[in-house]
């Protein structure tokens, strides 16, 4: 079975996710993931919500194009979240024939966290959907043990995203504890292991507009894809000014033939 190679949203946060679909078609890749709501408050509004007509436009060009939705994001989970902000994601998402829906969790306090980890999974089990954990290095949960941990309690799975990987300190061997609990996806960028911020603020921004492409850094990718089952899914996630410089087609072409030369290096260390 050949690896598939997947673009996420934050790579072309702004476009509008129909143009978006079309393009990455057209560039040969094999899955988009979509933001179903804006996840702050400067984001462009391109909700694809229950009703919306965005919605109903990127459905058809879905089966126009036949591309698929792998994952949707993206839900901040703190001490406010609930289930009449989570249905209406989850609604969607299962229109849109997606895998999963991304959270994070925002809440200080990890015992209510997970209990509301298990409402979500519990209600994204009804629409045959499941619910990926992202630990991400300046939120609560930061590491892949500390995700593992709440995976055992609820059911949810652990999305993998090798920026927050690195820039929270992770082990080699947290991949392979891990590994039973991991959704079937990773998230793919680079970065400078010297340039790691020293304040919050510092990793929000590198986090949402500052990545490396894949290889153009110095973050042990090969090394770590070579850890994971050789036809997970691989999704490409590279916020970066080179978009605005390349145009989206060639930014989405940019971004996968640096990403099959990484992939390939991860195959002959995994021999």
């Amino acid at each position: 079975m050949t690896r598939q190679i997947g673009i996420a949203p934050l790579s072309v946060l702004g476009t509008e996710p129909v143009e978006f679909i079309r393009a990455a078609a057209a560039a040969g890749y094999d899955f988009v993931g979509l933001r179903t709501r804006p996840v702050t408050a400067t984001e462009k509004d391109l909700n694809l919500l229950p009703g919306s007509t965005r919605l109903k436009e990127v459905s058809a060009v879905l089966q126009d194009t036949g591309m698929k939705v792998a994952d949707t994001e993206f839900i901040g989970m703190d001490e406010h979240c609930n289930r009449d902000f989570w249905l209406p994601m989850l609604e969607s998402a299962a229109e849109l024939g997606a895998k999963s829906l991304t959270f994070t969790i925002t809440d200080p306090d990890l015992s209510r966290a997970t209990a509301t980890t298990a409402k979500l999974a519990e209600d994204a089990r009804q629409f045959n959907l499941t619910v990926t954990l992202e630990p991400i290095s300046y939120q609560t949960v930061k590491l892949l043990p500390e995700a593992v941990e709440i995976a055992k309690q609820t059911g949810c799975k652990i999305l993998f995203d090798t920026l927050h990987f690195h820039r929270a300190f992770g082990e080699t061997a947290h991949i392979t504890a891990a590994k039973p609990y991991l959704a079937d996806m990773v998230q793919l960028c680079d970065g400078i292991l010297a340039d790691r911020a020293d304040t919050r603020e510092g990793l929000i921004e590198e986090s949402r507009s500052l990545r490396y492409v894949p290889g153009e850094g110095d973050f042990k990718l090969a090394e770590c894809v070579a850890l994971l089952p050789e036809t997970m899914p691989v999704s490409i996630e590279v916020p970066n000014p080179k978009f605005a410089e390349l145009g989206l087609q060639g930014w989405l072409a940019y971004l996968k033939q640096a990403t099959e030369q990484v992939l390939a290096r991860a195959d002959a260390l995994r021999g």
